[in-house]
C-alpha cells in the first residue's frame, strides 16, 4: 500500500538534503540586541522527530489518537507535530488566543486522549478541567530527562520521550543535542521495537489533524484534515507559487509554518507574539530576511500593514527597510488592501509579487491573484463599489455561485447555480476540500452538499460573491453578516469598498442596526491615525457625499467613529462585525 502521509516529505528531505537547516529559532540575543538562532538540519529534525514518535507509541500514542497540541512555533513544535504524523495519531490544533471559554469549548468537542503543551498549558488544563473526562495520556515540554526512564503510559517529558526512543540508535544522535541521553538506554529497548516503521502506513482518507476554525462568525469549528487534504495542500502551494527545495521561509504564522519542511525550505521563526500579528515588531521581520536570505514571507494582512508601515515612522529609504530577496509574499486571513500593497511592494524587489489565495481553514487554496492585477486594474473597481477581487480558481478546483439560503441543502443539483455577475453563495470543491467537522453533524450539513455525481461534498465558504466575464472570483462578504432591510440586502465588501478609498479611513465595517422595528443601515469608521478629532464633521460630511456617488451606498446615512476594530485573534484581520453591531446599537441609543 502507498503511504500517504505528510511525514514522508520529511523523511525525503532528510535523505535528499540531511545538511540543509530546517528550522532556524530564536533563543537569545547577544549584547547588541541581535537574535542568537539554534538551528536543527533535515537530518536532525527527522532523527529527533523518530525518537519521539518510538516514544509516543511506547506510551500509546499512535494511530488515530487524538492528542491536543498546544507548543509555540519552535523546535519543539515541529517535531513534535511530525512524530504525531508518524505514528498516526491525530493531532487537534487550537488557536490559544481565542479564550479560555472557546478553548474548553473545543476541547471537550474533540474529546482528546492524550496532552502534549508547555507548562502553563498543563496549568491551565488542570484548573479549568480542559477535556477532563477523557484526557488520559500527557507530556509536558521539560527537556531535561529523568534520571532512568522507563516508559510511564500516563505521563512523559519530551526529553523522557526522545531518550528512550534513542535507545536503538544511540550513536546516530547528535552530538550538540540539548536532550541528555545515557547509554544505558540502549539496553531495555526490545528489538521489535528497533524494527517497527517509523511513519505509520496511513492513506488519503485517513484523518490527519483536526483544526479548529477561528470563530470570526461564530463557534470555532474542528475541521477534520485527512493525510489526502495536506498532501493536496502541499502540491498545489508547490505548483502555484512554484516553491523549490532550499528556499527560505520566514514563518509568521504557526500552521502554515509546518508547510515549510513538507515543502524544503529552511523554516525561520522570527521573535514574535503569534496570536498578535499585528503588534509584530517590523525589525523582527526585517532582520531575519537580511540575514538569512528569506526568499518566501507568510503573513496575515495585519502584519503586512504593520511591517508595510515601519519605512514611514523611521523616515526615508534605508536599506535597512526593505526586503530585498523575498521572491514572493503570500497573505491569507482577509483581502489585503490596494494601500497595503501599494506601502508593501516599495519594500520588494522589483517584479516580485504579493499574492492573496483566497479561501479558509475548511478549503485552502480556492482562488489566487497578484498584487500586480490588484494595483494595475483591479483596486480601481473596488472603489467603485464592485467588491474584492480574488483571482481565478485554482487548478482542480470546481467554484460555483448559487442562490443565498441559510438552511442545509440536501443534494447538489445544477438548478442551484445562478448567472454569471450575479452575487450568491460561494460553493467550492476539489481535492484540497474537506469534507467534515469533527461530530458535528449539524454544522457539516449546514456547510457541505453532497454531490452524489462527484462522490464528494461541496464546501459552503460562508461567503458570497460572484463571477465576472473573465472568470474572475469576487468577493462580496461573509454570508452571515450581509445587512436585509426592507429596501434590500447590502453586502459588506462592496459597500466598504467604496469608503475605504477616502484617504483618511484606515477601514469601515457595514452593520445593521434595528430601530423603531426597522432594520438601518449604519457604517463604522476606523479612521487613519493623525487625524484630528476636531474635523471628524468635516470627514462625516466627505464620506456622505463620497457615499451619495454610489447606488450601493446611498442607503449609508449613518456614520459611527470606532477607535480600534475588534478582530480575530488568528490573523488580527478579520473584523468581528457581529460585536460591531452590538457597539453600534448602544451608541444609537444614546
Amino acid at each position: 500500500m502507498s503511504i500517504v502521509n505528510i511525514a514522508t516529505h520529511l523523511k525525503n528531505m532528510a535523505q535528499q538534503r540531511p545538511e540543509q537547516r530546517a528550522i532556524l529559532y530564536p533563543v537569545s540575543r547577544d549584547l547588541d540586541g541581535r537574535n542568537l538562532y539554534l538551528s536543527d538540519s533535515y537530518r536532525e529534525l527527522d532523527q529527533r522527530s523518530d525518537f519521539i514518535a518510538t516514544g509516543l507509541r511506547a506510551m500509546g500514542i499512535g494511530r488515530g489518537v487524538r492528542t491536543v497540541l498546544m507548543v509555540p512555533p519552535s523546535p519543539e513544535f515541529f517535531s513534535l507535530t511530525f512524530a504525531l504524523f508518524k505514528v498516526g495519531a491525530v493531532p487537534v490544533l487550537v488557536d490559544p488566543g481565542m479564550g479560555f471559554r472557546n478553548l474548553g469549548r473545543c476541547l471537550a468537542e474533540a474529546e482528546p486522549e492524550a496532552f502534549i503543551g508547555v507548562t502553563q498549558a498543563h496549568v491551565a488544563r488542570w484548573i479549568l478541567g480542559w477535556g477532563k473526562a477523557t484526557l488520559r495520556k500527557f507530556v509536558s515540554l521539560r527537556t531535561r530527562r529523568s534520571r532512568v526512564v522507563r516508559i510511564n503510559h500516563r505521563f512523559m517529558t519530551l526529553g523522557d520521550l526522545v531518550a528512550y526512543g534513542s535507545r536503538s540508535t544511540l550513536s546516530e544522535m547528535p552530538h550538540d543535542s540539548k536532550y541528555e541521553t545515557h547509554p544505558a538506554d540502549r539496553s531495555t529497548v526490545s528489538h521489535a521495537e528497533r524494527r517497527c516503521s517509523p511513519i505509520a502506513e496511513t492513506n488519503a482518507s485517513d484523518q490527519a489533524a483536526i483544526l479548529f476554525t477561528s470563530g470570526s462568525t461564530g463557534v470555532p469549528k474542528g475541521v477534520v484534515y485527512s493525510h489526502g487534504t495536506f498532501a493536496q495542500q502541499i502540491e498545489l502551494l508547490k505548483d502555484i507559487f512554484q516553491i523549490t527545495p532550499g528556499e527560505i521561509d520566514l514563518c509568521t504564522f504557526p500552521l502554515f509554518a509546518l508547510f515549510a519542511p513538507a515543502l524544503g525550505m529552511t523554516a525561520v521563526v522570527p521573535r514574535m507574539n503569534f496570536t498578535r500579528p499585528a503588534q509584530v515588531d517590523p525589525r523582527e521581520v526585517i532582520r531575519p530576511v537580511h540575514e538569512f536570505g528569506v526568499t518566501n514571507l507568510f503573513g496575515s494582512p495585519a502584519l503586512l500593514n504593520t511591517i508595510s508601515r515601519y519605512p514611514m515612522r523611521v523616515g526615508g529609504e534605508s536599506p535597512n527597510c526593505s526586503l530585498p530577496s523575498v521572491r514572493r509574499v503570500i497573505s491569507a486571513g482577509a483581502p489585503v488592501s490596494a494601500d497595503i500593497l501599494d506601502r508593501l511592494q516599495l519594500m520588494l524587489a522589483p517584479g516580485t509579487q504579493v499574492y492573496t489565495p483566497y479561501g479558509a481553514t475548511e478549503s485552502l487554496p480556492v482562488a489566487v491573484i497578484s498584487s500586480r492585477e490588484i494595483l494595475e486594474e483591479t483596486r480601481h473597481q473596488t472603489a467603485q463599489g464592485a467588491g474584492t477581487c480574488v483571482g481565478r480558481p485554482v487548478a482542480g478546483t470546481l467554484v460555483s455561485i448559487i442562490h443565498i439560503s441559510d438552511q442545509p441543502i440536501a443534494e447538489w443539483n445544477d438548478s442551484l447555480l445562478l448567472p454569471e455577475g450575479e452575487i450568491g453563495e460561494i460553493v467550492v470543491r476539489g481535492p484540497q476540500v474537506t469534507q467534515e467537522y469533527f461530530r458535528r453533524p449539524d454544522l457539516t450539513a449546514l456547510a457541505k452538499i453532497p454531490d452524489p455525481v462527484a462522490g464528494v461534498s461541496r464546501h459552503r465558504m460562508g461567503d458570497v460573491g460572484y463571477f465576472d466575464p473573465s472568470g474572475r472570483l469576487w468577493f462580496c462578504g461573509r454570508k452571515s453578516q450581509r445587512v436585509i432591510t426592507a429596501e434590500g440586502t447590502y453586502f459588506t465588501e462592496p459597500i466598504e469598498g467604496i469608503f475605504n478609498s477616502h484617504p483618511r479611513i484606515f477601514r469601515t465595517a457595514l452593520v445593521g442596526v434595528r430601530r423603531a422595528g426597522k432594520v438601518r443601515l449604519a457604517l463604522c469608521v476606523e479612521r487613519e491615525s493623525g487625524y484630528p478629532l476636531a474635523a471628524i464633521e468635516e470627514l462625516t460630511r466627505e464620506l456622505l457625499e463620497l457615499g451619495a456617488r454610489f447606488r450601493q451606498t446611498q442607503a449609508v446615512r449613518t456614520i459611527l467613529y470606532h477607535d480600534s476594530f475588534p478582530v480575530d485573534v488568528r490573523h488580527n484581520s478579520k473584523i468581528f462585525r457581529e460585536k460591531l453591531a452590538v457597539w453600534a446599537a448602544k451608541q444609537l441609543q444614546s
